[in-house]
């Protein structure tokens, strides 16, 4: 069996006619035995697909084909198709759901008007310069930071990236409008976005880490700034840099044993939430929830039928 390998990558650059390009990747695909989840807006694409290391070499030549997508940088990662159930090539509004496709503009180098790209020696060389000023800002949902984060930064509560315009909107950051905020998100894209919603809200010193995360444990593993694990979009779940020093940030929601693997609640049918659930806990029925009531009954009612 061949090497096989997995790609992220994503660009922002006009697109007139989504459908097409929708179509067209779809195809590819298929024809190279690619499977994951592709999204195209009017803004660019987003991907992450995984299958043969040939496979992958040839996908990427095909997409730089289209002008737009010449410069698109893709990350290599370890995995396959088979960490994904099957290929999803979809249009969407939006190809990063901030819930804002009115305010985001493209051109061809990029989101416009976003904040500033920091490569990870940047970012230290920042850090250095204006010490405790730098606010490090957490561009994910606040349950990934539950595992990892950059020390010190600022989470914002939010369950999807759509809850981010009502929180910035909120005053309860505007103490950072005036100081070095460096956004972050796993690989760049989400910040892409996040950066320009907020500049266009008055913080005025905005950065974002180009090749997000992970471009950042690619360089300084364990020994830099960042702690714990990595939450990612695949049956992995997660993953460390470097060779078994990642802080364990995580715990069970039940034992508050160490844990940095997420599962999801056993109540599937009111409860989609994924929860922090040692092996244990995840192994018993009565304790493979989430923790709300409602889905403690479900685990119970479970556990009890046997």
């Amino acid at each position: 069996m061949g090497i096989s390998k997995i790609l992220l990558y994503y660009q922002f650059t006009p697109i007139a006619d989504p459908q097409a390009v929708m179509l067209w990747q779809r195809d590819l695909c298929e024809s190279l035995g690619l499977k994951g989840r592709i999204l195209i807006s009017r803004h660019g694409i987003n991907g992450t697909v995984g299958g043969d290391i040939d496979a992958c070499k040839r996908y990427i030549k095909k997409t730089r084909d289209y002008p737009g997508f010449k410069p698109m940088e893709f990350k290599w990662s370890e995995g396959s198709a088979e960490d994904f159930p099957r290929l999803s090539v979809k249009v969407r509004e939006e190809i990063v759901a901030f819930g804002a496709p009115e305010e985001l503009e493209v051109d061809s180098h990029g989101v416009v008007g976003g904040g500033e790209h920091l490569s990870p020696e940047e970012v230290h060389e920042l850090v250095d310069k204006r010490g405790d000023d730098v606010v490090f800002f957490d561009g994910r949902n606040s349950m990934e930071a539950e595992i990892g984060r950059f020390r010190n930064a600022v989470v914002p509560d939010v369950e999807t990236t759509r809850d981010f315009i009502a929180e910035l909107d909120s005053g309860k950051y505007d103490w950072m409008k005036d100081k070095p905020v460096v956004s972050y998100c796993t690989g760049g894209i989400r910040c892409e976005v996040l950066s320009s919603l907020m500049k266009n809200r008055g913080f005025e010193e905005v950065y974002q880490i180009d090749g997000g995360i992970v471009r950042y444990g690619e360089k300084y593993g364990n020994q830099g700034l960042w702690e714990g694990s990595l939450y990612v979009f695949d049956k992995r779940m997660h993953m460390e840099f470097g060779d078994g020093d990642a802080a364990q940030l995580g715990h069970c929601v039940h034992c508050a044993a160490p844990t940095n693997t997420f599962h999801n609640c056993i109540n599937e049918d009111t409860c989609r939430k994924q929860v922090l659930l040692c092996d244990d806990c995840a192994s018993h029925t009565a304790t493979a929830h989430c923790g709300r009531a409602d889905c403690a009954e479900v685990a119970a009612r479970l556990a009890a039928q046997g």
